[in-house]
């Protein structure tokens, strides 16, 4: 036998062994009818979702509605918001939701109002629509009502149906909860990061403004460095946008900070900045570096005039690694063991020694908790600040944030 020959006798018995094999896992997955209409129930609910986590509106209900409809296996559904208001109805067909029948549904809504469901049967001779019998089930979250669902079916509704729809109005009910909560989340963001803002030291910006008039006689053109400096700075943290940015802005802007700082301290500030290129447009939250680099300018080398802060952001396989650390007068790790840094008062003191800088330990450390909380809310309890440090022996704050997370993004 040639070796040709061989090889595609070879080559056919694969083929066949293949095809054997493929054989038996298709008839192995061949669902079963009620496998399919879990799977077909499944899909249809998460279609619902995904239109209801944006919120319960016209437009959300609208393209709930068909999905909502074939869950509840009725002939027609209408959405409404918590006055109860009509947002839309399904479907758009004068043979099942004419004048009059939207109008009694209406009232249907409305006789729900104490969160108890309510079957209402219609009189033949009230409308030309072939509805028989509207069944309005609250939408509830705890105590709150958030909706009215109405289901209308040209027959009698049975025991099955009515429990099919209370399970999709607490299914709907669920989905509205979450896009609330996300909305809340997203207001308390927003807010976080206007808190920031506030905080964002009074001692620096007099400070700086300070250091950049005592440059306008000596240095003209150093003043107009710094002013622009400054000005750049104020814009980006003021900036009308989102919770979210890339690090390599982030870092621009603690250059433009650290510049500033730099023409105060003279010499005696050094900086040092270690930066993958790979992590530069990694998403962080919005003025997550700011307070790390502030406290250590401010409490960390403040208190001894002048020191070191070292920078680094690291490639950390699906991580990015970011550290501030300064080798300035340090604090007690016992505060951080015992939860005393989250529940500081502004004049709380964390540092020690003489401070040559005229400022004060006053607000030491603000922001950092804001930063934490932020930084779990975005990406998990396992990305929260680490802080090492011990009087005398400096300070260095790590946060450690995924390269890619869905929904994080600028």
């Amino acid at each position: 036998m040639s070796s040709g020959l061989a090889v595609l006798i070879a080559v056919l018995a694969t083929i066949v062994v293949v095809g054997v094999i493929m054989l038996i896992r298709t008839r192995r997955v061949v669902a079963t009818p009620t496998e399919r209409a879990v799977h077909t129930t499944l899909h249809t609910a998460s279609r619902a979702a995904r239109s209801l986590r944006t919120g319960l509106t016209a437009e959300s209900a609208a393209e709930a509605l068909p999905h909502l409809r074939s869950l509840t296996a009725a002939d027609a559904v209408a959405l409404y918001d918590d006055e109860p208001r009509r947002l839309a109805h399904n479907p758009v067909d004068d043979d099942i939701w004419d004048a009059d029948m939207l109008a009694h549904a209406d009232r249907a809504a409305a006789s729900a109002a104490d969160n108890q469901r309510r079957v209402l049967s219609t009189d033949p001779s009230y409308s030309e629509s072939p509805v028989r019998a509207l069944i309005a089930q609250p939408l509830v979250a705890g105590d709150e009502r958030l909706g009215v669902l109405v289901v209308a079916t040209t027959r009698r509704p049975g025991p099955g149906m009515l429990g099919a729809v209370a399970e999709v109005a607490r299914y709907v009910s669920s989905q509205v909860e979450l896009a609330d909560l996300d909305a809340s989340r997203a207001r308390l963001d927003r807010a976080e990061v206007l808190a920031l803002r506030a905080q964002i030291s009074p001692h620096f910006i007099y400070n700086a403004l300070n250091t950049i008039a005592s440059f306008v006689r000596t240095d003209p053109d150093r003043a107009r460095e710094l002013i622009l400096e400054f000005a750049d700075f104020t814009r980006y943290s003021f900036r009308a946008a989102g919770e979210f940015t890339l690090l390599a802005d982030e870092l621009r802007n603690i250059d433009r900070y650290l510049t500033l700082e730099r023409a105060r301290f003279g010499p005696a500030l050094e900086v040092r900045l270690h930066v993958a290129p790979e992590v530069l447009n990694v998403v962080v939250p919005f003025l997550a570096l700011q307070p790390l680099v502030e406290n250590a300018v401010r409490h960390g080398l403040g208190g001894k005039g002048g020191g070191v802060i070292t920078i680094t952001a690291r490639d950390e396989g699906t991580d990015c690694v970011i550290t501030v650390e300064d080798d300035g007068v340090g604090m007690d790790p016992e505060m951080l063991r015992s939860g005393v840094l989250d529940a500081l008062e502004p004049s709380a003191p964390t540092t020690s020694g003489p401070n040559p800088s005229g400022e004060t330990s006053e607000g030491a450390h603000v922001g950092l908790t804001n930063v934490d909380h932020r930084l779990r809310a975005a990406f998990g309890n396992d990305y929260g600040l680490v802080v090492e440090t011990a009087v005398g022996a400096g300070t260095k704050v790590g946060m450690r944030v995924p390269k890619f997370r869905a929904g994080v993004h600028v």
